[in-house]
């Protein structure tokens, strides 16, 4: 049996407000207009979508997804507020059902019959800030 290949693909990182720091697009206490949020989604889909295209990431079976977050402080921060982050950028990665969306197609849905989708990761410390994902196909 094929051993499963990993991949990192870089995620776009937005600014909250001008001058500010660059942070993850989207969060569970965002309060954004709805259109707001929809730009900040579509920005997340077409970033990933067009990184895992230059990655060469090939089409699998199956794979699984763990989106890493380096905010380059030792702030407290949940996990779990990244996970509108990560729903988008999955979709950037499937087909889905949407036919519409032109997704990478690197399996055929979302659902978990083909993706796996593990929590979101926080590496505090000082440093750059990174958001990234990180891609296991299995063939």
């Amino acid at each position: 049996m094929n051993a499963p290949r990993r991949f990192e693909v870089d995620v776009p990182m937005m600014r909250r407000r001008k001058g500010g720091p660059l942070e993850p697009p989207l969060s569970e206490n965002d309060r954004w207009h709805h259109m707001q949020r929809a730009q900040r989604t579509t920005v997340i889909r077409y970033g990933v979508r067009d990184a895992a295209r230059r990655a060469g990431i090939p089409t699998g079976s199956h794979i699984t997804v763990t989106l890493h977050y380096a905010p380059g402080d030792n702030r407290r921060r949940d996990e779990d507020n990244l996970v509108p982050t990560l729903k988008a950028a999955c979709d950037a990665l499937a087909r889905g059902r949407n036919r519409q969306w032109i997704g990478l197609e690197l399996v055929p849905d979302d659902t978990p019959k083909y993706m796996k989708k593990h929590m979101p990761v926080i590496h505090p410390g000082k440093g750059e800030r990174r958001l990234w994902l990180e891609i296991e196909v299995r063939p």
